[in-house]
């Protein structure tokens, strides 16, 4: 049943990626329409996630206070309803109110799969658990490409915002009938629900009777920023993709719209498998008697070094070589994902914080979206159209992002709860998560 409920939460993130990246296909026709300026685009481009940014810490909360089965429902039917109401829009000003709303309603997303992932997985599992929900990420960028062109050029862009605001709204039915928590699920064995117990990582006894964790222990706690820092800088990269990708095939390379939807989705096809790659590399290590550190730290090290090759994009000739070094750069981002994903649950001091953990998390990669399309806008503006400084930039952020998570994160070790005795030198390095 593990294996169904992380299935359902990669289709929510398909849906929350597939509304997101919407208005960055539809981008080119609506600055026509309304012109509006590279430098406009990028602050309209990043509205979106001024709201997710800031909501980010309040979902963790609430994740951890009413679960996953009242929060997610509540959030995909809210931003289902900002996207369908972008399809009203008039002007900068009216894109700007759907947009922010939009962010609101997807804050909850990713802090409500990892602490899915954290209820209904052992810890050898996680990181492939992360990857199969995660998956949602590229499968909706890739398809917002296909899906808002053929939309749009069949019924113009306010079409595309309609059509996919509805299906979340079918999201909101299946969910409701199958999620419940382990203990609680009817189609859970007695089995099923001992292997996910099996390795839940070290927590205090105390904390998970208590339920809390006062905010300011996660406020001074050094490993909390160090994912929050992490992420920011993974962003500042991974957000080129989500904004202005489009703009930069069709203005700066001389993509025509009918090459763009048959080559543009193919980074993000490919960074889908990748993310299944990188959450499987990472278990396999654990499974074969890697510490949880290095298990975790080599995909996301790896994965973000080889990112960095972005920044030789802007020097290339060949389109067909440009979408190779693209393909490559997305899908070592990816690559990196699931081990990510899985830190707040390794870090964290007890199961019911993970929510808060991962809000916070979040919010370092809400900050990094937020930056890049406003910095790249008014690079562009200032530049007259160069996209060498933001390629180069992405780079930098990509080497930045894995030299914190290699020097500064630290994963608890294994802490099985089963008869056998703990390692002694596994408690030692414990303390130092």
């Amino acid at each position: 049943m593990r294996w169904t409920i992380v299935g359902f939460s990669a289709l929510g993130l398909t849906i929350a990626y597939l509304d997101r990246a919407a208005l960055s296909v539809a981008m080119p026709h609506m600055s026509d329409e309304f012109h509006i300026s590279s430098a406009v685009q990028g602050v309209m481009l990043s509205a979106f996630f001024w709201t997710y940014a800031l909501f980010q810490v309040p979902s963790g909360w609430l994740l951890d206070r009413f679960g996953p089965r009242v929060i997610y429902p509540i959030a995909v039917g809210w931003w289902s309803i900002w996207t369908a109401l972008t399809a009203l829009a008039r002007g900068v000003g009216s894109v700007m109110v759907f947009r922010l709303g939009l962010g609101i309603g997807e804050a909850p997303v990713q802090p409500a799969n990892v602490k899915v992932v954290s209820r209904w997985f052992p810890r050898k599992e996680r990181a492939f658990a992360s990857s199969l929900f995660d998956m949602g990420q590229q499968i909706g960028t890739a398809l917002s490409i296909p899906v808002v062109t053929a939309l749009t050029l069949y019924g113009g862009w306010r079409l595309s915002f309609v059509v996919i605001g509805l299906v979340g709204l079918l999201w909101i039915v299946g969910w409701a009938v199958v999620y419940r928590e382990p203990e609680e699920h009817p189609r859970v064995s007695a089995a099923e629900l001992a292997h996910i117990r099996s390795d839940q990582g070290g927590e205090t006894p105390a904390e998970v009777a208590d339920g809390t964790v006062p905010w300011r222990e996660l406020l001074s706690d050094s490993q909390v920023w160090a994912l929050t820092v992490g992420y920011v800088f993974r962003s500042l990269a991974g957000a080129f993709f989500l904004t202005w990708y489009p703009s930069y095939l069709l203005d700066d390379r001389g993509f025509s719209e009918a090459d763009f939807g048959m080559v543009g989705w193919i980074p993000s096809l490919i960074a889908i498998g990748s993310t299944v790659l990188g959450g499987i590399v990472s278990d396999r290590m654990l499974a074969s008697g890697a510490s949880p550190n290095l298990a975790r730290k080599v995909p996301i090290v790896a994965g973000l070094g080889l990112s960095a090759c972005i920044g030789f994009a802007p020097f290339i000739q060949s389109n067909v070589v440009l979408m190779v070094i693209l393909t490559v750069s997305s899908a070592a981002h990816s690559f990196a994902g699931a081990a990510i994903l899985s830190l707040p649950a390794e870090v964290a001091r007890s199961s019911e914080c993970v929510g808060a953990v991962a809000g916070f998390q979040n919010f370092g990669s809400q900050v990094g979206n937020l930056l890049s399309p406003i910095a790249i806008g008014l690079f562009l503006a200032s530049s007259g159209g160069s996209y060498v400084g933001p390629l180069l930039g992405a780079a930098v952020s990509c080497l930045a992002s894995a030299a914190i998570y290699l020097f500064w994160v630290r994963v608890k070790p294994v802490a099985k709860r089963d008869d056998h005795p703990t390692d002694p030198a596994d408690q030692n390095e414990g303390t130092t998560a």
